[in-house]
């Protein structure tokens, strides 16, 4: 069942521009629809994430058309080899660990984030070479693994990305093939529990040809920025997903 006129409206406006954004940097759709509607009552957050992993497969199809030769095959193999098997070792740890501990791990991680995210936005540095294929491994695997942990895996790959001396269009063409195979893998284990339900299909048949749109605009129509300025915008949201894991868990210590 749909939400109401208003509420829908809203919800795909939040779309909009999240899948545009996500289109010209390569990440946060996903930050950006939970962060914004995550409280508006649209769908559950397990449905809302079905959604957005639906939106992801449709945006990074189209996103990636005709930019597929951007990618070093053998840097977006690495990556995934270190993603898989850590976001499985990440919701182990969460079982593991007593409430307690795995927030004062959140918060550890988000202030890392945060000191990251600033000292990149100011003085947006560029390493000289391209990291090898153990960096981005490793980079993979502390993704996955707090991905596993906290549902947010971005962090440590848009780090590792924004700072390579590469090309934005190669950036965002690593970034989008990444998320859209952490987005496959999900669906996939998500529809073999039964869990797309008609009500998830419903919003994603609404939300799917507006998430085409933006990707399109998003191809077609980039923002004018430098190359340095795109990084700043990067790591300036970087800094935000930091306090978003840091915030929710700081009231239990105070």
């Amino acid at each position: 069942m749909l939400p109401d006129g208003f509420l829908l409206a809203s919800f795909v406006a939040i779309v909009l521009v999240a899948v545009y954004f996500h289109t010209v940097t390569g990440f946060g759709l996903a930050m950006i629809i939970m962060g914004l509607a995550g409280g508006m009552g649209v769908a559950s957050v397990a449905a809302l994430a079905s959604v957005i992993s639906l939106m992801t497969l449709v945006n990074s199809a189209l996103a990636l058309r005709g930019h597929l030769h951007h990618i070093d095959w053998r840097i977006a193999a690495a990556m995934i080899a270190g993603i898989v098997p850590a976001s499985v070792l990440g919701v182990l740890a969460l079982d593991y660990l007593s409430s307690t501990a795995a927030d004062a791990v959140q918060i550890l991680l988000g202030l890392v984030i945060v000191y990251g995210g600033v000292s990149f936005a100011l003085r947006p540095r560029v390493l000289e070479r391209v990291s090898g294929l153990a960096g981005f491994a490793a980079y993979g695997f502390f993704g996955g693994f707090i991905g596993g942990m906290f549902g947010i895996p971005g962090p440590p790959l848009i780090f590792q990305f924004y700072r390579q001396p590469m090309e934005l269009v190669r950036i965002r063409s690593f970034l989008i093939l990444v998320n859209a195979v952490v987005a496959g893998a999900r669906t996939l284990f998500v529809g073999a529990q039964g869990q797309l339900d008609a009500d998830i299909w419903a919003l994603s048949a609404v939300c799917l040809p507006v998430a085409a749109a933006a990707t399109w605009a998003g191809r077609r129509y980039p923002p004018p920025f430098t190359a340095a300025v795109m990084r700043r915008i990067a790591f300036a949201v970087l800094f935000l997903m930091g306090m978003g894991l840091i915030l929710p868990v700081v009231p239990a210590y105070l």
